[in-house]
């Protein structure tokens, strides 16, 4: 089976200007503006991470559009959970899962519910740039919670550009990546490199980011 890539980290917020701010106070950075997501009545803000160890890969922070209607399903990375809106808005953005670039979405998707996870249906997305749009096919599940709280990776295949092309370099990098709570079966299944698994307890998902304001590691919420 072929292998997975890391394609980006996802932080939530409560608002993009909650976002930006936190990026220029916490990483040294300011995000590019991305674009809106109609699809799940979000929008995001970028930031490029690509480095000798994750190429082409990026930092999204998201956020719920308050412009745009309801979508009628979950949001995805957990956004519509009450707990995690709660946090966001008393403490500030927070790390809530990763994606896992894939040329063959669907077969890496049979793959997971041969592990035992539910990842939802494949649902295809877009979102216009200046550049042009962009179109991707993506795995999310019913409750739009990423799966394994944080641990196991949301699914992505681009059907066109891929966004870190589009990207200003930024200062970031992405120099380690590691998971708790990833089972054998999904990680033989994923085949995700480079990523260094631990065992539980701990947060299902630790970043490492290399900063203009030194090393910088963001870890998924422990409950």
């Amino acid at each position: 089976m072929q292998h997975t890539e890391v394609d980006h980290l996802v932080v939530a917020a409560a608002t993009l200007a909650q976002a930006a701010a936190w990026a220029e106070a916490t990483l040294g950075v300011t995000p590019q503006p991305g674009g809106r997501h109609a699809l799940m009545g979000t929008h995001n803000a970028l930031l490029g991470l690509a480095g000798s160890v994750y190429p082409q890969t990026y930092l999204e922070l998201i956020a719920i559009d308050p412009e745009a209607p309801a979508p009628g399903r979950a949001r995805w990375f957990g956004l519509d959970d009450a707990a995690l809106q709660a946090r966001l808005a008393a403490q500030g953005p927070e790390l809530v899962g990763f994606v896992a670039r894939s040329s063959m979405v669907d077969m890496h998707r049979w793959g997971l519910i041969n592990a035992h996870f539910q990842p939802g249906p494949i649902l295809s997305a877009s979102r216009e740039t200046p550049e042009g749009t962009l179109s991707w096919k993506i795995v999310v599940a019913d409750d739009g919670r990423p799966l394994a709280g944080g641990a196991v990776p949301t699914l992505i295949q681009w059907t066109g550009p891929h966004p870190a092309t589009r990207i200003a370099p930024s200062g970031l990098d992405l120099t380690a990546l590691t998971v708790r709570g990833l089972p054998d079966l999904a990680h033989q299944v994923l085949r995700l490199r480079p990523l260094t698994r631990a065992a539980l307890p701990g947060p299902a998902l630790e970043a490492t980011l290399a900063t203009p304001r030194g090393p910088v590691t963001l870890a998924t919420h422990v409950a």
